[in-house]
């Protein structure tokens, strides 16, 4: 970590704090504008986060947070400005789209608000909610039980002759979890579509306040259920780098080995479900053929299909032997040579390619200026990794460069970017049962001691793209917020913009081509 070259993103005057790989320093709320202006228009760098902390017992403020990332460097910037005796700060929204859901969810669970914000509505509590009780606020008292409120959610309409509104959800014809969609459609055009989510919402980060270590180490696994482990790896890592805890190598590459598995696994059964909504059952049926193969193997290894309870702070709690590595080795020679005749047949199949070429197009423009992550960030040509650009666990010593990429932005590209990830997580996956060394699999302590008024950032490029989690602790080292950002928040905001001009039966085809997750952004 090169400090002094963080110097020429760091305002002259400020008075910079290094926690680990964070520098953290106070801004005047009239410099807010200019810095994340420059920041994210001119120097290019990735926003993690805009959070914000309720701190009125220890300095009578709230605070909100503007995190940012620098590549290639694993360096944070954590400004933040201080609300004293107002509930205003400024919106940066209208020249930072990415912005915009982050401050609605201030608003919406802090009570601050956002001045020149775009959209000022609700985000995530819906109508039901009172609208003067707001659950982040370190006085509010969860355990009571808040008098239903009976308000309205306004939903963007198109007026014109011909147009009409479809509403579809929150209740599906299937097994997904809830979500409502508006659209607004001529004929079968879709001119204007809405998601509106919130219906899983768990209160996940007021549970963390209330929790046991260990405890959060389980909730970390629940924000979004197919993302357990990455999950659970990137809050561990927020943690040891809290109290500067030295994981064993070991385990940084067991936890590469597992998390590539998760990447697999997913990829594999979103590329299956992408054919079969085109019709093509041959492709759906081997998808998910394939990725229960890998499931099996998750249970094999670890007892759990979706590897939870594996990470822990300080390392992982399931080793794998010389013997079962081994195995697994031949089980992907397998499994990477079915896999590769599935696509060969797929690739030849004209009416699958035509159905997923040219629909449901993501603009490279509004991927940069909507922070798109993960696999559509990909498909549109963003080099976007965090195991490149912020290696963590074992990526770093693995010299993992390469980022699989598309560049037309459709649903093929979506496509083509998953099976191109399948096959590098098979590479890499080899590639550590070649290199892992001996040792301890994690550090074992009766009592993790926290340092005190601190701050850490972890981010994790899970499957469906970076994952984020921005911890705090209190005077007495106990960690006072927990506030995780899944891929989902930042790419459902894109969805609706890109069923704009496609019709409504290829909606399902663009929905699962996206597969985001309700639970992670609803959190």
């Amino acid at each position: 970590m090169n400090k002094k070259a963080m110097k020429q993103f760091i305002p002259k005057n400020a008075t910079v704090e290094w926690q680990g790989n964070v520098a953290v320093f106070r801004m005047a709320v009239s410099d807010v504008l200019e810095l994340v202006r420059t920041w994210c228009n001119d120097e290019g760098l990735s926003m993690k986060m805009i959070t914000a902390t309720d701190e009125r017992e220890v300095s009578g403020c709230f605070k909100i947070w503007y995190l940012f990332g620098v590549p290639k460097e694993h360096v944070f910037l954590a400004p933040y400005v201080e609300v004293h005796d107002t509930t205003e700060f400024p919106s940066v929204a209208l020249f930072c789209p990415e912005a915009l859901n982050y401050e609605r969810k201030i608003q919406t669970f802090f009570g601050l608000t956002p001045v020149g914000i775009p959209d000022a509505r609700p985000l995530i509590l819906h109508e039901n909610w009172p609208a003067d009780i707001f659950p982040l606020r370190k006085d509010v008292d969860v355990s009571t039980r808040p008098v239903i409120a009976k308000g309205f959610y306004q939903f963007n309409r198109v007026e014109g002759e011909g147009v009409y509104e479809i509403p579809v959800g929150p209740i599906h014809a299937g097994i997904i979890e809830p979500g409502h969609f508006r659209f607004s459609v001529a004929g079968e055009t879709i001119m204007f579509l809405e998601p509106r989510l919130g219906f899983t919402h768990k209160g996940s980060e007021k549970l963390f306040e209330q929790m046991s270590l260990q405890e959060m180490v389980r909730l970390s696994e629940k924000i979004s259920g197919d993302s357990s482990f990455s999950h659970s790896l990137a809050f561990c890592q927020a943690v040891e780098r809290l109290d500067e805890m030295a994981v064993p190598e070991r385990a940084e590459y067991l936890r590469v080995l597992y998390a590539e598995l998760e990447r697999i696994a997913n990829h594999l059964g979103d590329i299956g479900a992408i054919m079969l909504d085109t019709g093509f059952n041959f492709g759906g049926a081997q998808g998910a053929r394939l990725r229960e193969t890998i499931l099996r193997i998750n249970e094999r290894l670890t007892g759990s299909r979706f590897l939870r309870g594996v990470n822990d702070i300080g390392g992982v709690k399931q080793d794998i032997s010389k013997k079962d590595l081994k195995t697994l080795s031949r089980n992907l020679d397998v499994l990477a040579k079915d896999f590769s005749e599935v696509i060969a047949i797929a690739g030849n199949r004209l009416s699958l390619v035509n159905r997923l070429q040219d629909t449901g197009t993501l603009t490279y423009a509004m991927a940069k200026d909507y922070g798109v992550t993960g696999v559509a960030a990909k498909a549109v040509g963003l080099e976007r990794d965090a195991r490149v650009d912020m290696p963590y666990a074992a990526y770093g010593p693995l010299g993992i460069s390469e980022i699989a990429t598309e560049e037309s932005g459709d649903v093929y590209a979506r496509f083509q970017v998953r099976v191109k990830e399948v096959t590098a997580s098979i590479r890499i996956i080899k590639q550590v049962i070649r290199k892992i060394p001996e040792g301890p699999i994690r550090i074992v302590s009766s009592a993790v001691m926290h340092r005190k008024s601190s701050y850490a950032i972890s981010v994790v490029e899970g499957w469906r793209g970076e994952i984020v989690y921005f911890l705090t602790t209190d005077s007495d080292g106990n960690i006072a917020r927990v506030a995780p950002r899944d891929p989902s928040f930042l790419n459902w905001v894109v969805l609706g913009e890109v069923g704009v001009n496609n019709v409504v039966p290829d909606f399902p085809l663009i929905n699962k081509s996206f597969n985001l997750s309700y639970s992670g952004n609803d959190v």
